[in-house]
């Protein structure tokens, strides 16, 4: 072999080897980065899975943003991101025995799987929760129970006046801060936790009663009060119960909890409300002969959310107001409540109705109507004669009837062309002669 050309190759193979030295030299040092940048995708996929599990079946006992409701406990607490993986899994798992706290494993009846436990521990630990209520309000399921009221003063006094009243209106209080969120104003009940305020919980024993509250109802939604509320407030409360006919009703009203909006759910409420409201209330609320105005102050004045969700849900009876319970979700009611909510920081105090026309009274509007038109895009006409036709749904439209002016421009172009016509059949008549 030439030795130049065996020099060559041994250059050539030592680039080679060098360049894939230099090659996998770059690897190494860039692949610790690389580990935790897809760590941190994979983390962010599953953050962003748990938000959703989290929504669906922790917001409504651990809150909006994980901050607890009641007794349940808070999850945006620091300490538990420095708890051992393995202990929240567990409890996540396998539930707490004596609490409102269920198993959610599959393996233990439950209905999340052991990969889906994982993600709400990452969630836990390393979730932004302020990010996850978000999430909870665009999903509909915000816990839109009244976490807290205060006591009627009034009624409140009242109760004062009643043998051991000092007792009473300590328990009044005590529950109108803690206990309203789940059994309701004046303990009637909610659909998450019964009625304390009836006969049959009257019935019990002091002794059941002081258990209940103490320890919690094992299967349900009731958590142990006992690292909560000291042992004589649980006993002012089990005689609140156990006395509960003598205590005026309204004393512990229902409070105005608002619907929880985002960017996102005020912007598909705007969707909803110009596709389905506009026609009626106006396109921004002020109203129109067909519907009341709802950009007013008068709208807002004592009318809480949940009474307005209320009226889109079932409707007004006996009014053009339907029932869009039926036709929209829950979530999608909500937006548009949290969307009108959003309008009373600047409503006008006295409201000044959309009408047909521009302006004046709708039979006004309907009788004549001046418009300009153009005959081919050239010669302006204007017609003072409209015709009005109202449609089954109760919309109407309007309908110019043709100037004399153009029937007469027609009149004449229909006998110019037919003259031009007839001279050139005379013409062509002579020729075949």
């Amino acid at each position: 072999m030439n030795p130049k050309s065996h020099l060559i190759e041994s250059l050539i193979s030592l680039g080679a080897t060098m360049l894939i030295a230099a090659g996998l030299g770059w690897y190494m040092l860039n692949e610790p980065t690389r580990i935790v940048s897809a760590q941190g995708e994979v983390l962010a996929v599953q953050l962003d899975e748990a938000m959703t599990l989290y929504a669906e079946n922790c917001a409504v006992c651990h809150g909006l943003n994980g901050e607890g409701i009641g007794a349940t406990p808070a999850l945006n607490n620091p300490a538990l991101g420095t708890m051992p993986f393995e202990e929240i899994q567990k409890t996540i798992a396998r539930g707490r025995y004596q609490t409102a706290m269920p198993a959610w494993s599959l393996l233990d009846g439950g209905p999340l799987s052991d990969y889906q436990i994982d993600e709400l521990v990452l969630l836990i630990q390393y979730g932004d929760w302020a990010e996850t209520g978000d999430r909870v309000v665009n999903l509909g399921l915000a816990p839109l129970v009244p976490f807290t009221t205060e006591a009627d003063p009034a009624l409140l006094a009242q109760v004062g006046t009643l043998t051991d009243g000092a007792t009473l209106q300590t328990a009044v209080q005590i529950f109108a801060a803690n206990c309203v969120s789940c059994h309701g104003a004046d303990g009637l009940g909610t659909s998450i936790a019964p009625a304390l305020n009836d006969e049959d919980t009257r019935a019990k024993t002091a002794d059941e009663l002081t258990r209940t509250l103490t320890l919690g109802n094992t299967g349900t939604l009731m958590a142990g009060w006992s690292n909560t509320l000291t042992p004589e407030e649980i006993s002012a409360l089990i005689t609140l119960i156990q006395r509960w006919q003598e205590v005026p009703l309204g004393t512990i009203p229902a409070p105005n909890v608002p619907i929880p909006t985002t960017e996102e759910s005020i912007a598909l409420g705007s969707q909803l409300y110009a596709a389905n409201c506009s026609r009626c209330h106006g396109p921004e609320g002020q109203g129109t002969p067909r519907a009341p105005s709802l950009n007013v102050q008068s709208f807002f004045v004592d009318r809480t959310d949940q009474a307005i969700q209320q009226i889109i849900t079932s409707g007004v009876p006996g009014t053009a107001m339907p029932t869009w319970g039926d036709r929209m979700t829950e979530a999608e009611i909500q937006a548009i409540v949290g969307f009108i909510r959003q309008w009373e920081a600047t409503a006008p105090e006295v409201a000044t109705l959309t009408r047909p026309g521009g302006g004046g009274p709708p039979w006004r509007n309907n009788s004549t109507a001046t418009t300009q038109t153009t005959l081919f895009g050239l010669l302006p006409v204007t017609s003072t004669n409209p015709t009005i036709s109202t449609h089954a749904n109760g919309s109407t439209q309007t309908t110019n009837a043709l100037d004399w002016r153009i029937l007469l421009l027609i009149g004449i172009l229909l006998a110019s062309a037919f003259t031009l016509i007839s001279k050139g059949l005379s013409s062509l008549a002579r020729l075949k002669r």
